[in-house]
């Protein structure tokens, strides 16, 4: 069933809009109160007022988007809410996807990823894409093709990467919730920079076809990062579930993650890690912030109390080394058959061309090597929270950065150990394909947000909606945003 949804409403504020989540601003148009054409407008109208300071939307394709309001919206739980993809790893026929790469910069998707069918199918209005760092292989949003995607919160700090568009793009006020995608933290990490909600699902719950058979050998996903938990969850019911050839998928849900939002969880029992498995710095603000979250939860009912996995480390370090050479390899190698044209050095970043050429040595063998050693870390943290139903560890060891602090004019050995200590909390659980989430409980002396990462078991993203449903209700966010974004709504 489609509605036409072309009629325009006595204005809508601002400060209306930026009220609402992105299921209001769907229940206001199914009211009459506002219009699919008039929400556009008003992102159309932020992206004027907002990109120039943060750079966090690279492509805006307005026309396409009236004229899919104009064919008729479906009836979905998000009909005539404006919505932005990443580019990166989900193509829109007849937009290019450039990965953040130079080399990219003029590919031109022939059809739509499985993912974005179904935003389409759910009534969500696509209209632009947002910065991806190149192949989002870095913890900040920043590339030699589009420069560098700044904070709402500070425009001195970076947005976190690699989904950094989206979350800065959401934290401005140019829409409630927005499309990701995370190999190593790639949601959780710009949502704990921008305050946002960020969850990554477990591994096989989205589509990623039908141009890509599993992410990165099994480490990456897509979903969104929103500013409400309930968004989220109504995003993922709207993607979740195989497409047509899909190899393996996980466990259907028993009922809606949405209904999940509402349910009060059980009394969990919470394992805190607040120190790295791999001997990575936290920084103060960070465990600030994972002890405040303990406190709550441990008010909330919850048993809290201090512990780790026993982790093979030398193992996942060596494994997740040669996962990203050979899909660095593997990308660069389709790019090239696609481009009909050879990659050169001045091609790509330098981080990424090293990538690459590791790659270039990396044999079969080593890569089912390291398909086996992710199914034995699975199996190592499965063990552990056979005991326990959640970890509560910090997003990321660095808390908030700079922009200019690791970006793609530093090689891995100037910037390495940095990088590394923005993953070192989320991408183990890439690797063992378990769901996580950055919850937004804390900003620190300079008001800028600092997100703490709840783990949950594999396919049980349902408790982790129960739980962040109960600390949102227990702690609101949802209408705290950056003064940029508040003074623009007065």
């Amino acid at each position: 069933m489609t509605r036409s949804l072309l009629s325009i409403s006595p204005g809508l504020s601002f400060a209306d809009y930026v009220s609402h989540d992105a299921l209001g601003l769907a229940d206001l148009v199914r009211s009459g109160d506002t219009s699919a054409n008039e929400l556009l407008d008003i992102a159309l109208e932020r992206i004027d007022a907002a990109n120039s300071s943060i750079n966090a939307v690279v492509d805006v394709f307005a026309d396409t988007a009236r004229a899919q309001i104009a064919q008729g919206l479906p009836d979905g739980p998000f009909t005539g809410v404006p919505f932005l993809l990443k580019d990166l790893f989900i193509d829109l026929a007849g937009t290019t996807t450039t990965s953040g790469a130079v080399f990219l910069k003029d590919t031109v998707a022939k059809r739509d990823s499985t993912v974005a069918e179904r935003y389409r199918n759910a009534g969500l209005v696509i209209f632009g894409k947002t910065h991806s760092c190149e192949f989002g292989g870095s913890p900040t949003t920043e590339s030699q093709l589009y420069g560098v995607t700044r904070n709402p919160w500070d425009l001195k700090f970076s947005a976190g990467g690699s989904s950094g568009g989206s979350s800065a793009a959401i934290a401005a006020g140019i829409l409630p919730a927005a499309n990701g995608s995370d190999a190593g933290g790639s949601i959780r990490s710009p949502a704990a920079t921008c305050g946002l909600f960020g969850l990554k699902p477990s591994r096989g719950r989205a589509p990623l076809g039908p141009a890509r058979f599993d992410g990165g050998g099994g480490i990456a996903t897509v979903h969104a990062l929103t500013r409400s938990v309930r968004d989220s969850a109504a995003l993922l019911d709207a993607v979740a579930g195989p497409e047509l050839g899909a190899s393996y998928a996980s466990p259907m849900q028993s009922r809606p993650f949405l209904d999940e939002v509402q349910q009060q969880p059980k009394r969990l029992r919470i394992a805190v890690m607040p120190q790295s498995l791999f001997g990575d710095e936290v920084a103060p603000d960070c465990l600030t912030a994972v002890a405040d979250a303990a406190a709550l939860c441990a008010s909330l009912g919850h048993i809290v109390e201090q512990a780790a996995p026993a982790v093979d480390t030398e193992l996942y370090l060596r494994t997740r080394q040669v996962m990203k050479a050979a899909a660095a390899a593997t990308g660069i190698h389709a790019a090239e058959r696609g481009l009909g044209r050879k990659a050169t050095d001045k091609d790509f970043e330098h981080a990424t061309w090293e990538a690459y050429r590791h790659g270039l040595t990396v044999t079969g063998e080593d890569v089912m090597r390291a398909r086996e050693a992710m199914f034995a870390l699975h199996q190592q943290v499965a063990q552990f929270m056979a005991t326990y139903d959640m970890i509560l560890s910090p997003t990321t060891a660095l808390g908030p950065f700079m922009v200019g602090t690791m970006g793609p004019e530093y090689t891995d050995d100037i910037a390495g150990t940095l990088r590394r200590r923005v993953s070192a909390f989320t991408a183990l659980a890439n690797m063992t394909g378990q769901p996580a989430m950055s919850v937004p409980l804390f900003w620190n002396a300079a008001d800028m947000p600092v997100g703490v990462q709840f783990w949950g078991r594999f396919a049980e993203e349902a408790t982790l909606f129960q739980l962040a449903g109960q600390l949102e209700r227990a702690r609101p966010w949802f209408k705290r945003l950056p003064s940029m974004t508040l003074e623009a709504a007065r």
